[in-house]
């Protein structure tokens, strides 16, 4: 478990991370979300003890790691693991080279180096490339050789700082399916850092949604895409693309929606579950006056729930288009007016 408890750090004037508050639990994988200049890098830094918070403490499972000095700090440290969005290889070694290189440092005899390092290209799927030349590598394998790497020394924490935002969609969906792999069989906790919903959508269980160094919003993803309450998630999820191939996007919408006009509009409805499969809308304008227009729609599978969405318009008396939200809130759909 790592608690975060009203960090503050400033650079400047700039509050880049502001009285930020956080519950990460153990044994998963937690995402962080913001746009550029949210504050997402500078709380890595801190929660990885890169840099000491203004305020505030750092708790790794009720142990406060925010103060530590010299040694224990080096300890703790050493049991972190990271991966970046340019790899930072050493392109003078090979793939096998890269991933010792952690372990070289800590004084492991080369005869167990050699037997780690082969047990962790297996791992990662990369058997038989421990001599190749990082330049030679793609840029998935590369990414697979940082995750041996930091790997290597058994962290009990893995940070993904902005990890796939350097691949194409197909090479995303291979790492994140190797990450979610690694987290199930070693049991390691992952904070995934990123800007890219789709990352949230395919890998994470839970989220924090930053915005201007604060935490705006937060909880399981499946709430969270079912029932935004933030604008700025709201405005992540409106550009959330269905991370397939480049072929099937020419008919995708926003939200990986199938939309059929360019038109209007005016209301966002989410269904979750089971109300994916039920007619919804039709019981609904049976019972209300009022018409629907949709204009685009599409369900995802978030987290292994079904979560539909619709753009649509509703013609009709504006107290009859209340009522029928009412309604709709009622069942658990969620429905938002689009400015």
């Amino acid at each position: 478990m790592i608690s975060l408890e009203n960090l503050k750090k400033r650079y400047g004037e700039v509050a880049a991370v502001d009285s930020v508050s956080l519950e990460i639990p153990s044994n998963t994988i937690y995402g962080i979300i913001g746009k550029s200049g949210a504050g997402k890098s500078t709380l890595v830094r801190l929660i990885s003890l890169l840099e000491r918070p203004d305020s505030g403490e750092i708790l790794f499972s009720g142990k406060r790691v925010d103060n530590l000095t010299g040694d224990e700090l080096i300890a703790r440290r050493r049991r972190i693991g990271m991966i970046f969005q340019n790899f930072n290889l050493f392109s003078s070694r090979s793939a096998a080279g890269n991933i010792a290189y952690p372990l070289e440092i800590g004084g492991m005899p080369r005869k167990d180096i050699r037997r780690r390092v082969s047990d962790l290209l297996e791992h990662v799927g990369l058997e038989g490339r421990g001599d190749s030349p990082i330049s030679t590598l793609s840029g998935g394998q590369k990414q697979r050789v940082a995750v041996a790497r930091a790997l290597a020394v058994n962290p009990d924490i893995l940070f993904c700082d902005e990890a796939t935002s350097a691949l194409d969609p197909q090479t995303t969906r291979s790492i994140l399916d190797l990450l979610k792999k690694l987290q199930r069989e070693l049991s390691l906790s992952i904070v995934m850092i990123t800007h890219q919903m789709e990352v949230v959508r395919d890998a994470c269980e839970l989220v924090a949604v930053l915005d201007e160094g604060r935490v705006v919003e937060e909880g399981r993803v499946t709430d969270i895409f079912a029932r935004p309450k933030a604008a700025i998630t709201r405005e992540f999820l409106s550009h959330l693309n269905p991370m397939e191939d480049e072929d099937s996007l020419s008919l995708q919408a926003p939200e990986g929606l199938i939309r059929w006009s360019h038109e209007g509009g005016a209301y966002t409805i989410r269904f979750r579950g089971e109300l994916t499969g039920e007619p919804v809308l039709s019981r609904l304008s049976k019972q209300f006056n009022i018409e629907f227009n949709i204009r685009a729609g599409g369900v995802q599978n978030v987290s292994g729930t079904p979560i539909g969405t619709m753009i649509a318009d509703i013609s009709g008396d504006e107290a009859e288009i209340n009522r029928a939200i009412e309604y709709l809130s009622r069942q658990g759909v969620t429905v938002e007016k689009n400015i």
